[in-house]
């Protein structure tokens, strides 16, 4: 008996579909790995910080530091510093030495290229888990000062008083909610506590 060897082969068409469904799904997975990346961020990446393991401040280098979520952020004037860290808004309403109202800005969520970058570049993803009586520390000019959380409230965007000056030492920190800049801000609002004592061994 004559035996007739048959070679199948898949339609080109079909190896096409099932490139393009494969890379759907890999593209798929990968996005939704940037979106939550911020959200597991404390699992994996930022730990709440030792206080006592911080060096000391530098004239040269004004940081954020929140130890409960993990932050340690510079912050500069100027809208291009929201993508370095952190933005030192209104500098003309106050500052952590000479009192006022000392307003910082940043990312709640900014979307990067790897799930590492976009942790980074959404700082104050977790802000809303800071409750009254948190501590927060901020560099600036060689100096350390402590603050106290003792408030929290949503802003609409076109709320412009609360980078108004304040009569007490006021740190104010805030940032655009989940849904995008055009959603209510979240703030937090603290008390100058007073500077912290640095020695060059901390």
């Amino acid at each position: 008996m004559l035996a007739i060897d048959y070679k199948r082969t898949v339609p080109k068409k079909r190896i096409a579909l099932g490139t393009v469904a494969v890379a759907i799904l890999v593209g798929g997975l990968y996005t939704l790995s940037l979106v939550a990346a911020p959200a597991i961020a404390p699992l994996l990446v930022t730990k709440p910080i030792n206080i006592q393991s911080l060096p000391p401040p530098k004239v040269s280098d004004n940081r954020l530091i929140i130890p409960k979520l993990g932050i340690d952020i510079a912050y500069a004037t100027g809208a291009a510093a929201l993508d370095r860290g952190a933005e030192w808004r209104s500098p003309s309403s106050g500052n952590p030495a000479d009192g006022g109202n000392f307003v910082i800005a940043a990312h709640r969520f900014s979307i990067q290229p790897t799930p590492m970058g976009t942790i980074i570049k959404s700082p104050f993803y977790h802000i809303d888990e800071m409750k009254d009586g948190d501590k927060i520390l901020v560099d600036y000019l060689g100096k350390r000062y402590a603050y106290q959380i003792n408030k929290e409230f949503a802003a609409q965007p076109t709320q412009v008083s609360i980078e108004a000056r304040t009569k007490s030492p006021t740190l104010t920190l805030y940032s655009c909610g989940l849904g995008g800049v055009t959603s209510d801000r979240f703030v937090l609002q603290a008390e100058r506590l007073g500077q912290v004592a640095v020695t060059t061994t901390q």
